[in-house]
């Protein structure tokens, strides 16, 4: 008999069930996989001696999530952080640099650089503001009013599409849409600026981290935990009935690291109706392509500064961006895509043989798409880093569907586990200032479908285990450090 089962083995998933334990709670958690770790695996997809990242690689949030602030995951695992955040490449050979020194980025950025140091300076100011607003659900009273007005303010102004005032030129512009993308929407929107805000402040805060040896780092940090305070893992169990799992274990809850599709399905004969009808209008987004190559040597970058950045985005300018992602959720492919890259070796010498290198890419694509854009991606590199194609000894593409079907909570190659709209970040998957709790009684929602959304955070886990401690067992929340 068990207290929990958590189902689910990916960073939220991992995080409710080590925040479980350590409450002192019997824990067994369940993975329909052969592997912990779901967004943030590890493994030789290519050639004997190149680790790949299979899903995530850069963690913007590994130094600024509470969960893993109060996890001290920096104290667990090497997290690297470069000095340049990311880099943008443009015609002529130039590019923009966001290096994590703010200064040193404005002063690259010319006639636009005191448009981008009035965005960045007041949010990293208030930065604990900023993370405490978008960490949570977004039904509560902020922890700093200020900041979320700061926040507000910005997201609003980078929103619409009166996003161009205060620019002159166009390397600004096209950084900002390029960390906005990341959200997979549409371009202007306050959903992807409010992403594009946040992701922009860490680049100048605490850095966007690349775990040495790849993202497996993460998972295996918590399993370990896990392991330590008594919890089991069970790898290769698929949970298709809630009631099931509760008769089987006699847990007196489930938390569940799923999509709402999944959860209906998986629990419909203990969910009620109405709340079965939210989850099944749940909606998810456009899908990736993704692309892992191993290379003979370093990508040659027409711009020398692009060599020592880890996550790159690929693209052009603001406008030509905007107009690629607005194909994608169209049902459209782009004759030009944004392209989302991360060559981890500059900055991590462990993910490849002496003077080879892994790289990284995916591409935006409507949901379900069995297009290969591996030639696109290629020739998206090309163009700013020409000879990229004569150093490739191997590559392993995943389409949106393949994604979809390695992963069953990214439904069509939606890595974002849910369209990252305003809607659906006020109700996801439903209106509630406790999201992560079903009516059911014991059972909780924890996954990216539900705040704080997509990222490697462990936020949504660690929330949904907290609403289980609070409503099922009467417990306060446990110390995580070590």
């Amino acid at each position: 008999m068990t207290d929990v089962a958590v189902v689910g083995a990916g960073p939220n998933g991992l995080a409710a069930a080590v925040t479980l334990a350590r409450a002192g709670l019997s824990v067994r958690l369940f993975e329909a996989a052969d592997s912990i770790g779901g967004g943030t695996r590890t493994a030789e997809l290519t050639l004997p001696g190149f680790r790949h990242d299979v899903c995530a690689a850069v963690h913007p949030m590994a130094l600024a999530s509470p969960f893993f602030k109060a996890f001290e995951l920096s104290r667990r695992i090497e997290l690297l952080v470069p000095e340049v955040s990311y880099g943008h490449p443009l015609d002529g050979g130039r590019a923009g640099i966001a290096y994590r020194d703010l200064e040193r980025t404005v002063e690259g950025l010319g006639a636009d650089g005191r448009a981008w140091q009035a965005l960045m300076k007041p949010l990293l100011r208030r930065l604990d503001g900023v993370v405490d607003f978008t960490q949570g659900s977004l039904l509560r009273l902020p922890q700093d009013p200020l900041a979320v007005l700061e926040y507000g303010v910005r997201t609003l102004a980078q929103g619409t599409p009166a996003w161009n005032m205060g620019f002159k030129e166009d390397v600004a512009p096209a950084m900002l849409t390029g960390v906005a993308a990341h959200a997979i929407g549409r371009l202007p929107s306050l959903s992807a600026s409010g992403a594009g805000m946040l992701l922009g402040v860490l680049a100048h805060a605490s850095g966007w981290p690349v775990p040495r040896g790849g993202s497996q780092a993460i998972a295996q940090a918590m399993a370990d935990d896990l392991l330590t305070h008594g919890g089991q893992i069970e790898v290769s169990h698929r949970v298709v009935s809630v009631a099931g799992l509760k008769n089987a274990t006699g847990a007196r809850a489930v938390i569940c690291d799923v999509t709402p599709r999944a959860l209906a399905t998986m629990a419909s004969d203990v969910l009620p109706t109405r709340y079965i009808r939210q989850l099944e209008s749940f909606k998810y987004g456009a899908g990736v392509c993704k692309v892992d190559f191993a290379l003979s040597g370093p990508v040659p970058w027409t711009a020398p500064e692009l060599r020592n950045a880890p996550t790159l985005h690929l693209g052009g300018t603001r406008r030509a961006i905007a107009f690629a992602e607005n194909e994608v959720l169209a049902g459209r492919h782009p004759e030009n895509p944004y392209v989302l890259a991360v060559q981890a070796g500059v900055i991590d010498d462990s993910r490849a043989p002496a003077g080879q290198h892994t790289f990284w890419a995916y591409t935006h694509v409507p949901a379900g798409s069995t297009r290969d854009c591996t030639e696109d991606i290629i020739r998206s590199v090309e163009k700013y880093a020409p000879g990229f194609k004569d150093l490739i000894l191997a590559s392993t593409t995943l389409t949106a569907q393949d994604v979809g079907n390695y992963n069953a909570n990214y439904i069509g190659g939606d890595i974002s586990s849910g369209a990252v709209t305003m809607a659906q970040l006020l109700k996801r998957p439903v209106i509630s200032p406790d999201p992560w709790r079903t009516p059911a009684e014991g059972l909780y929602l924890g996954s990216a479908s539900t705040p704080p959304g997509p990222a490697v955070h462990g936020m949504a886990g660690w929330l949904a285990a907290k609403s289980a401690l609070k409503n099922t067992f009467g417990l306060p929340a446990p110390d995580l450090g070590l």
